[in-house]
């Protein structure tokens, strides 16, 4: 088993909450990881990306070379695109609907709408609703890692038990709200990865 993903979003977003969620699965299945963080600005709002390699077998690099990513999963669409080159031919986008416009020379979002829908394997998703959904408007980023779980080709009860882990020192209500957007983008990803 191997998977090279790029997280990316903007700052606050939850970006490494993901990668702490995949990663603790990732782990609890015996498998190896390895993790690279880029923060940029993200006080302001600036781009945030992570590589994160896992794997049955030995790891030598924390970076995913151009072309290799077998999963880009992305809290804003702009960024999803920005990653396109670290994506490999088969490959697949998962990405929130929601932009964050925080430059004034900001796509329009038609555009960017319509070059996502270009793309032969994409999950697209309005997370941000989700998380509302669920009753908790700041689990968007839950609601992608469960839009994503599909393609990870880990136990979607071990991503249950690190969102559990994670959040667990906030209260149950934060927990079963998290697990509740989970499973939302879950579902939302198995719709459109059964075409």
């Amino acid at each position: 088993m191997k998977k090279d993903i790029i997280l990316s979003g903007v700052g606050g977003q939850g970006i490494l909450s993901i990668a702490t969620v995949i990663g603790r699965a990732a782990l609890a299945e015996g498998l190896q990881i390895k993790q690279a963080e880029v923060h940029g600005m993200s006080q302001r709002g600036g781009d945030v990306q992570s590589h994160l390699r896992i794997s049955s077998s030995e790891i030598r690099s924390d970076l995913i070379p151009r072309g290799a990513a077998d999963l880009i999963i992305s809290l804003e669409p702009m960024e999803s695109l920005r990653y396109l080159p670290w994506l490999a031919a088969e490959g697949w986008v998962v990405t929130n609907t929601v932009p964050v416009i925080n430059i004034p020379n900001y796509p329009d979002e038609a555009a960017l709408q319509a070059e996502l829908k270009a793309l032969p394997q994409v999950v697209t998703l309005d997370a941000d609703a989700l998380a509302r959904e669920a009753g908790s408007p700041r689990s968007a980023n839950m609601a992608l890692l469960g839009a994503a779980a599909p393609l990870l080709g880990i136990d979607a009860g071990q991503l249950e038990a690190g969102i559990r882990d994670i959040f667990a020192r906030k209260g149950e209500a934060v927990v079963e709200a998290n697990l509740a957007a989970f499973r939302a983008g879950y579902e939302t990803a198995r719709k459109q990865t059964a075409r």
